[in-house]
């Protein structure tokens, strides 16, 4: 927190007690605008937490801020609601006593608010059991609930807590939300039958009637328009923009749920919300006997029916009033008036006593079932009291009465306790107590509810005495009671100046926060509450389950009057005052800083006025009555040991002795200061600022000196920590390279010594002590022929294999072959195949067979070996169709003289043509074609033997051509006749007329000759194989 004073003056103290002049109002108002301009909505006054409300919504309540202050010293960082919850909390673990957070504040300064703050703090921060999910989400949707029942909308306040609520939540011994109890008081039922101007009626109304659905509102009489209904009226408020009815509706249907509300359950209190509409609406008249009577019977046809009661019955304790008296039972009829009267006491009766039971129905969820558990005493609590700040308003009744009462007593136990903890701090610090002088209000505490002398007693007494006791007589016997008491005034005692503040039906108190005037109409009524017998006998014959709990059939029976509004709350509140002072109380005071609930505006006279009624001023100036900080020694000494040379950088004596140093050197005086135990107490804030300041001054040195010190501090730390792992690597790597190292040499011998033994026992059969060095022989072999695996289907080349793999060698080399020369296939693109495929033929037909085939081998075959343009055009329009597939230019001999003659060779699908020109010599259908004849040598010619009964045929056809190989190969392919082609050796005879033969006698010679002899051809031709044949 200490931080935080550098910049006090642009967002002020975050504590009240560090103000220089805390006597002063406006510093304190300052204080809070300067805060509040920043969006610092909570300062300290010592353990008192201030809030003023933002209207508008702070990014100061997520999860990260919980997180921030959880666990954290309550004034070790800002200000917050948190702060303060955490704080009690840790109380409670650590001390195991338990604890409360009273908070109070005016209508709309954002308590109900900080009460679900603080709750949903602890639902989040704090440990889980196994089951207290379903705990923390009933102790958070009771809220909507009883916001629903309880709350209203107010000039102040669109969501104005109308009753007082103090809540137990309840926490295991580890810390564990575990259960949870509500205690509720000074319900303003009133509201249930008239609202001020501008004001509305409690919120479930609304709700009920906007959010219902037609089916639930027609089973209920209702219908959506608020407008219908009298209790709803009065305020002429019945919608408001900042209000979603239909929205909370859900939200109080869904929380109810949660809680444990059955439907039937949730039914009849619908029922019982619904009647009190009807009962507003229900109308009286009078008769001409003057008798009062119902002129509604559809109100009261419904109100029968929601509450379960007699109509008859109900409607006769409507207009009539049963009176005992001494034994003797009268019925006494009421007029308009009163019946109109009784009406509003039975509605708001129903609805208090409805609420009571929403409370008790609350407290039944939120119980904790484990009785033995709770037994044992392992559990402690946590209180918020949620309750009325001190109200002042134009007009003040009853109400506020009650509620500035319940202020007085609860600014005594705040005065009385922080005296007391004050008081306790310095004995225990061994700091002599110097008593402080504050105004004491308990004589304004007496004033109201001392016994038989005071306001309430007199109240009571005027309430219960027979005769014609009225608000006029209460106030005269107040006068004759109580007229010289110092703070108490009316008219008639006060001096002239006061006397015109107050009215002659008023009177006025002077309270601890200042003087309030109270109109005494309506004191009596509303102290006596009473509703009458008749109307209580027909409300306990309800059948509706809910009523039937509310109306006991003993308050019919029991003749004793019962306790007045005014007594039952001074009991309330003094059961209240024992649970408050059975724990450890944090207080919480909430500021509204405008009526408008605009965000931003700082209202100052309004912000004055609560500043006044909430007592701050009186709380500060008894915080501050002796010193203004405090903290210990260690605190202290680690935020400014920098200050001072003997203690920087580190202290290593004992800490008094280092504090007592450093204030010494800081020229403390001695009457700033005291020396306690544990801890130093400053009086002035202005020397705590003053040392701020002076650290402050340091910062930018200090910061030099860490730098460097942290800057050698992290190179040397990088050093050592380098050096170390360099080491560390290094001494590892040794280890795993020698290990590796042993560990290759173990594999190598265990290798060789198994490659040894198994080459000695190769031979026998396969055992463990031979198998590695087979299995060695059979990969070296498999490697090897993966390194020397033919590249071609000629190459015939094959590794030797070891004797064991013979036989797999020889199914490799097969198995390879085949591959290969199924690759080689499905490489081959189909010109190629029909390359290959005549080849083969010609193989065949003249391997081994003719001299010049292997000359014929690498030479292609050619599609023709004449163009187009060197046939004839002629010869081609005489072939037609009859394609021509190969032509070749060829010598013809003729069959007498054996004259050369060139013709061409034209080879078609159907027949060989011998063409000279442009003329056909001869055609030799393949299908006439007896046998194709060659010489062995390496000559061209060649015979075409015909039939020599063929009377179109001439003879055999003589012929030699250059491509004798090719001519031959795929005239044999085209006439299909490959096996008719004959080589041969010597010499070919062949048919020249009918009859008549040619021979051709061959040779072989130096060159290529042919001689023409009679009868016969001879030709010599040049061996080029001398191996062939």
């Amino acid at each position: 927190m200490e931080g935080a004073l550098t910049a006090r003056d642009r967002v002020g103290v975050q504590d009240f007690l560090l103000l220089e002049n805390y006597t002063s109002e406006a510093a304190f108002i300052e204080n809070l605008r300067r805060r509040f301009r920043e969006n610092l909505i909570y300062t300290y006054i010592g353990s008192v937490l201030v809030s003023v409300n933002p209207y508008k919504e702070l990014e100061i309540y997520s999860r990260q801020h919980m997180e921030r202050y959880r666990g954290v010293n309550f004034y070790e960082i800002s200000p917050h609601i948190f702060a303060l919850a955490d704080n009690s909390y840790r109380a409670l673990r650590t001390e195991r006593r338990d604890q409360c957070i009273l908070i109070s504040g005016e209508s709309g300064a954002g308590k109900t608010e900080a009460s679900k703050k603080i709750l949903l703090y602890y639902a989040s921060t704090c440990p889980a059991r196994h089951n207290s999910a379903p705990v923390r989400d009933r102790l958070l949707q009771s809220n909507p609930v009883l916001e629903a029942f309880g709350n209203a909308k107010t000039l102040r306040n669109d969501n104005s807590s109308r009753f007082g609520k103090y809540m137990d939540v309840q926490f295991d011994f580890k810390g564990c939300p575990i259960g949870g109890h509500i205690l509720n008081y000074l319900l303003e039922k009133s509201r249930v039958v008239h609202q001020n101007h501008g004001e509305r009626n409690f919120h479930v109304f609304y709700q009920l009637l906007e959010g219902g659905d037609e089916s639930l509102l027609k089973r209920l009489g209702l219908e959506r328009n608020p407008q219908q209904y009298h209790y709803l009226v009065k305020g002429s408020c019945p919608r408001v923009s900042s209000i979603s009815d239909k929205s909370d509706w859900k939200t109080v249907n869904k929380a109810l749920t949660i809680i444990g509300f059955n439907e039937a359950e949730v039914e009849k209190l619908l029922d019982i919300v619904a009647s009190v509409l009807h009962l507003g609406n229900t109308q009286f008249g009078e008769d001409e006997d003057g008798e009062t009577h119902i002129t509604t019977e559809t109100q009261l046809r419904y109100l029968c029916k929601l509450l379960g009661v007699n109509g008859s019955e109900l409607s006769r304790a409507l207009t009539h009033r049963k009176i005992i008296a001494k034994g003797e039972e009268m019925i006494s009829p009421l007029n308009l008036e009163q019946a109109m009267s009784s009406r509003d006491a039975l509605a708001k009766a129903v609805y208090a006593r409805t609420f009571t039971w929403l409370v008790a129905k609350v407290n039944q969820s939120l119980a904790f079932k484990d009785d033995m558990y709770y037994s044992g005493k392992s559990s402690s609590v946590i209180g918020l009291l949620d309750i009325y700040g001190f109200e002042v308003f134009q007009i003040n009744s009853f109400e506020q009465f009650c509620i500035n009462y319940c202020n007085e007593k609860l600014q005594q136990l705040l005065v009385e306790l922080t005296l007391k903890s004050e008081q306790e701090e310095y004995e225990a610090e061994g700091i002599a107590w110097e008593p402080v002088n504050y105004f004491d209000n308990k004589i304004i505490c007496d004033l109201v509810e001392e016994k038989f002398k005071g306001i309430i007693a007199i109240l009571d007494e005027e309430c219960l005495r027979p005769g014609d006791a009225s608000d006029i007589t209460f106030l005269e016997k107040m006068e004759d009671t109580l007229g010289s008491h110092a703070h108490f005034v009316t008219h008639k005692l006060a001096n002239g100046k006061a006397r015109k503040a107050v009215g002659r039906e008023e009177f006025r108190l002077l309270h601890y926060a200042g003087e309030v005037n109270y109109n005494v109409n309506g004191f009596l009524d509303k102290n006596n509450d009473l509703l009458y017998r008749n109307l209580k006998e027909v409300m306990c014959q309800s059948e509706n389950p809910i009523m039937s709990q509310c109306f006991h059939r003993e308050e019919v029976i029991d003749q004793k009057r019962p306790e007045t509004a005014a007594t039952q709350f001074k009991v309330s509140l003094a059961q209240l005052m024992e649970i408050l002072m059975s724990k450890e109380p944090s207080y919480m005071r909430c500021i509204k800083p405008n009526d408008g609930k605009q965000p931003g505006r700082f209202d100052e006279m309004l912000v004055r006025h609560q500043v006044k009624y909430l007592g701050l001023m009186e709380s500060l100036r008894v915080r501050r009555a002796g010193f203004a900080y405090r903290r210990h020694y260690q605190a202290f000494l680690q935020r400014y040991k920098s200050l001072c040379p003997d203690t920087w950088p580190n202290w290593e004596g004992n800490l008094a002795e280092g504090v007592a140093t450093l204030v010494k050197h800081l020229s403390y005086k001695p009457e700033e200061y005291k020396l306690g135990k544990s801890k130093i107490f400053i009086r002035f804030p202005k020397t705590l600022f003053i040392t701020e300041d002076a650290l402050e001054a340091r910062k930018p040195s200090l910061a030099t000196i860490l730098q460097t010190s942290w800057r050698g501090y992290r190179e040397r730390s990088n050093y050592h920590r380098t050096r170390h792992a360099v080491i560390v690597i290094q001494s590892w790597w040794r280890g795993v390279k020698d290990r590796r190292k042993a560990k290759r040499r173990r594999e190598a011998a265990d290798t060789i010594r198994s490659f040894i033994k198994g080459f000695i026992l190769r031979n026998e059969p396969r055992c463990g002590d031979n198998d590695f060095f087979l299995d060695h022989v059979r990969f070296s072999f498999l490697m090897t022929l993966k390194r020397n695996l033919p590249k071609n289907v000629l190459d015939r080349s094959w590794p030797r294999p070891p004797t064991a793999l013979t036989e797999a060698s020889d199914h490799l080399h097969t198995l390879w072959l085949r591959n290969m020369v199924r690759a080689y296939c499905r490489r081959v693109q189909p010109e190629w195949k029909h390359q290959m495929d005549q080849k083969v033929i010609a193989s065949e037909i003249f391997r081994n067979q003719k001299d010049c085939y292997p000359q014929s081998v690498p030479k292609l075959f050619v599609g023709t070996r004449l163009e187009a343009e060197e046939i004839n055009l002629k010869v081609m329009q005489t072939l037609g169709n009859d394609r021509m597939k190969y032509g070749v230019p060829v010598i013809k001999y003729d069959r007498h003289g054996f004259r050369p003659r060139p013709r061409q060779l034209l080879l078609t699908g159907s027949a060989a043509v011998l063409v000279q020109e442009a003329k056909i010599k001869q055609r030799v259908d393949y299908g006439a074609l007896l046998n194709i004849s060659v010489s062995s040598l390496s000559d061209g010619f060649f015979v075409l033997h015909v039939p020599t009964n063929n009377t179109k045929q001439k003879g055999d056809l003589v012929l030699q051509c250059d491509h004798v190989i090719e001519t031959v190969t795929k005239l044999a392919i085209v006439a299909d006749k490959i096996h008719n082609v004959n080589v041969i050796e010597d010499s070919i005879k062949f048919a020249v007329a009918r009859g008549k033969e040619g021979v051709i006698d061959f040779c072989s010679g130096a060159e290529l000759r042919v001689v023409k002899a009679r009868g016969h051809l001879a030709v010599t031709a040049p061996r080029l194989n001398p191996a062939s044949r």
